[in-house]
């Protein structure tokens, strides 16, 4: 069911979400246990309303360190189109009660999801990069008020076939 519905995503005419298509699938991660990375860890990323909006959830294990215990972290985002013209945007909340609200630049074979600017809160910047036809690099970078963006996590992930 799943290949009928992205073959029918990526055959469907053009849309404001198309520069996203290369993100679409089930996706494994291949993250190490480091410190700052997971154990473990898949997301998809796929069409629903009949491709009107992407969705993304994800599910990545952490191992216990020195200062914590093993977690869990989930989370899920909306992607949609922008109005009246605008790049498309993204709506993200996760089991740690983070809410994010992105604007999104894509040329097809990358895609970069930029936060909303808080004047008195951090931003966000989550970058997707196709790295071959089943793999994307992922990179979320945080930026104190002021300050330039900083790596916080960085990953690869393979599409399930």
């Amino acid at each position: 069911m799943l290949t009928l519905l992205l073959a029918a995503a990526l055959a469907a005419g053009p849309g404001p979400l198309d520069s996203l298509k290369f993100l679409l699938g089930e996706w494994v991660g291949e993250g190490g246990g480091q410190p700052g990375q997971a154990s473990g860890g898949s997301y998809s990323f796929l069409p629903e309303l009949d491709g009107r909006i992407l969705v993304r959830r994800n599910r990545s294990a952490y191992p216990a360190g020195k200062d914590h215990a093993a977690f869990v972290h989930e989370d899920l985002m909306v992607v949609y189109p922008g109005t009246a013209g605008k790049p498309p945007r993204a709506d993200y909340w996760d089991n740690e009660g983070h809410a994010i609200h992105y604007e999104i630049s894509s040329d097809g074979k990358s895609a970069v999801f930029l936060s909303e600017g808080e004047a008195a809160g951090p931003r966000y910047r989550l970058t997707y990069t196709s790295t071959a036809a089943d793999r994307v690099t992922i990179r979320f970078e945080v930026a104190a008020p002021g300050k330039p963006f900083q790596m916080y996590l960085e990953g690869s992930a393979k599409r399930k076939q």
